[in-house]
């Protein structure tokens, strides 16, 4: 056999299969634009303590929403995006995937928020704040037991939305407790003046700690624990109502 004649018949051989692949592609999205819808399946991924997301819930919003969601139905009528859309709609729901299986159930996988703080105002609606640094209602049937923030100066959060673009200070000194075993479960609130100095209030001792505006705060809380190591072994927890770390490389105790 020639050298043409071995191309012609590689290049057959190739047309050939190239055929049969089209061929099946177009036999599976038929196939596929025959499959019928046969169920919903809601999946939240889990957080540790955090259950404002509750499958039942999603379910029960899309199966009200879209009532083409129903057994028979075919699946190519059924728009994915928008039952995404309303899932991520959910204050709580952070991302959200829906696709569906060859089974003919829609599948949707759900991330959500993680609180950190909770801002909380007497005469007015709370807010959490995410581990993104931005503002979250607060649910009707859920309570996540976080770091709380108050005092006169915590309506400006609640307005901001997303702390990272106008309070990023504060952010920053929320991540280091959150971030901390020891000093998120020592730290039980922060209180905000008008001015933005910021007190913390503690789970074991009952000393107000001035920390001031949150700026040098590592170096602020190592004074803190120094605090807990070197003076309160020496004096006593009830020694002291006051202890201020406002002032560089300064510990006053009153």
């Amino acid at each position: 056999m020639g050298l043409k004649q071995l191309k012609i018949k590689q290049s057959a051989i190739f047309t050939a299969l190239l055929l049969v692949l089209v061929g099946f592609i177009g036999f599976v999205e038929k196939k596929g634009a025959e499959r019928s819808y046969h169920g919903l399946s809601v999946k939240v991924n889990g957080i540790s303590d955090v259950y404002f997301v509750e499958e039942d819930e999603i379910s029960s919003m899309l199966l009200k929403t879209f009532p083409n969601l129903s057994e028979g139905a075919k699946l190519e009528n059924i728009q994915l995006s928008k039952l995404e859309e309303k899932v991520e709609s959910h204050p709580f729901v952070k991302n959200a995937e829906v696709y569906n299986d060859l089974k003919g159930d829609v599948l949707v996988r759900i991330d959500q928020y993680r609180p950190m703080a909770r801002i909380t105002r007497p005469l007015a609606a709370d807010g959490y704040i995410s581990s993104e640094g931005l503002i979250l209602p607060t649910s009707s049937h859920y309570t996540s037991r976080v770091l709380i923030i108050e005092g006169k100066g915590v309506d400006d959060l609640l307005a901001a939305k997303d702390l990272g673009k106008e309070h990023q200070d504060l952010l920053d000194l929320i991540y280091f407790i959150d971030r901390s075993d020891f000093w998120s479960a020592q730290i039980a609130s922060l209180e905000i003046d008008r001015k933005g100095n910021i007190s913390l209030f503690q789970q074991v001792g009952r000393q107000e700690i001035e920390f001031g505006k949150p700026v040098d705060i590592e170096d602020k809380f190592e004074r803190i624990n120094l605090f807990y190591e070197e003076i309160i072994p020496e004096k006593g927890w009830d020694a002291y109502s006051r202890v201020n770390v406002k002032f560089k490389d300064q510990i006053i105790c009153e």
